[in-house]
């Protein structure tokens, strides 16, 4: 629109310098070819932009990944052209969160699926042997522990499945209080004593009492409880878990070694993914205690990596930085 006011404005002038009619003629003639080429010209810019907006629409329909915008210009188009992708955008991660999400609970009803068919499979057996009219009542006792024992197993396993899905989806709050890192270590080397002397194997937790962080105390002694227990389960007889702590300035670290089976290197990886099991692991085994170890130790802006070798032993690096992201920090 500018274009053409400014021809039609020049035309006029001129016209009126020249004052000849055959070259204000020829000057109308060309100020109209020029506004004729300019309404072509704009006409055709107009659907190249539109063929591309159709292009574009096209693509994100028929690809999974959102294509960008090869150029944006200034005029209406341009803001059209802008708006579009700032909503297809914005639909687009919609929908990602939303199959993720989908995926999530696909996953873990999989899972939970998985870990209840053996022992409900159990309890319905008990249940039928229970109904058999030729039962003593010693079988009867024995039959109705078994069927108690399955279903603490499940209950165990439900409460566990609800911690570990609030702590993945960032709901269970972390309660930041003050720990003598010692008596929380202390604590948890009592509780586990017994199952280390039943397996024989020596738990030294040696760690100084001048050691303070701010954590969730009951929430990071379930964390290291875990990855204690499972580095005991994981220890033959004769072999030893020992636990240390260092703390500068920038962060404390919690470091648990054993000189058990090992992880095998494929395994690495994996091992802290919810119901992972690893070659060797325990036939009671759910695979747990490890990924809400994981998640906990996450809750409390810190983080843990293992190093292992197959029958030489593993080492849990627990790190706890000052400056957590627990909110009454």
């Amino acid at each position: 629109m500018k274009l053409k006011i400014v021809i039609i404005a020049l035309a006029a002038v001129i016209c009126l310098i020249v004052r000849e009619p055959l070259w204000m003629t020829v000057i109308l003639a060309v100020c109209i070819a020029a506004l004729m080429i300019a309404d072509i010209t704009k006409k055709r810019r107009f659907e190249k932009q539109i063929k591309e907006l159709t292009e574009y629409i096209t693509k994100v329909q028929d690809h999974t990944e959102l294509p960008g915008i090869a150029e944006i210009t200034e005029d209406s188009i341009g803001i059209l052209q802008s708006e579009i992708y700032k909503v297809v955008t914005i639909l687009r991660e919609q929908y990602s969160s939303e199959h993720k999400q989908k995926k999530y609970m696909s996953d873990m009803m999989s899972d939970i699926s998985h870990q209840f068919k053996t022992p409900l499979t159990a309890i319905s057996l008990m249940t039928e042997l229970l109904m058999e009219p030729g039962v003593s009542e010693e079988q009867r006792l024995e039959y109705a522990g078994k069927i108690d024992t399955q279903i603490n197993k499940m209950t165990w396993l439900i409460r566990n499945l609800l911690t570990l899905s609030q702590l993945e989806a960032g709901v269970l709050e972390m309660k930041a209080e003050k720990v003598v890192l010692k008596e929380m270590m202390d604590d948890i080397s009592d509780s586990l004593s017994v199952l280390a002397e039943v397996a024989e194997v020596e738990l030294d937790c040696s760690v100084s009492d001048k050691i303070e962080i701010k954590a969730d105390k009951h929430w990071l002694r379930e964390a290291v409880s875990n990855i204690i227990k499972n580095c005991i389960e994981h220890t033959a007889a004769g072999g030893f878990v020992k636990v240390c702590a260092a703390q500068n300035n920038i962060y404390t670290s919690i470091v648990i070694e054993d000189n058990g089976k090992g992880i095998d290197k494929e395994h690495l990886p994996h091992i802290f993914e919810r119901f992972y099991k690893a070659g060797n692991s325990s036939p009671n085994s759910v695979g747990i205690g490890l990924a809400m170890a994981k998640q906990i130790i996450n809750s409390h802006g810190g983080r843990i990596e293992v190093e292992s070798e197959a029958g030489k032993g593993s080492k849990f690096i627990i790190t706890l930085y000052s400056t957590g992201n627990i909110s009454d920090l």
